[in-house]
């Protein structure tokens, strides 16, 4: 059951950072605060980072979970690096960035390291 609650969720996720990234940019409202958007694409890649793991690691249902911190964070990296050119090739109103890509590798980089923390701490990871 877990297993599909995490793809769901996976899923989900994942469809709103495309729905996001792929809209008009005039549609969405803009703020005024520096290097905002590279900060959401930070927490985007973070979230999917992780709720990808999540399935992933139920999937092989495995206590050894490295395949899938290495999964979840190469498909965040090709997710990623894919919606930028969509945004370059398909977009009317966007355009890739090179620094976006690197917001996205910190978020995942970083879910990557607070999995394996946890789990080092906590031994949350052998719980799910």
């Amino acid at each position: 059951m877990r297993k599909k609650v995490f793809l769901v969720a996976a899923l989900f996720w994942s469809g709103v950072i495309l729905f996001f990234c792929l809209e008009n940019a005039k549609d969405i409202p803009q703020i005024s605060l520096p290097y905002i958007d590279k900060f959401v694409h930070l927490v985007f890649h973070f979230v999917f980072t992780t709720l990808w793991f999540l399935y992933f690691k139920k999937r092989w249902n495995s206590s050894n979970y490295s395949n899938s911190l290495i999964l979840s964070f190469g498909f965040s990296l090709v997710f990623g690096i894919s919606i930028e050119l969509l945004q370059q090739y398909v977009t009317l109103t966007r355009s890739a960035d090179v620094i976006d890509v690197l917001a996205n590798t910190i978020g995942a980089s970083l879910a990557i390291i607070s999995i394996i923390l946890l789990n080092s701490y906590y031994r949350i990871i052998d719980k799910i």
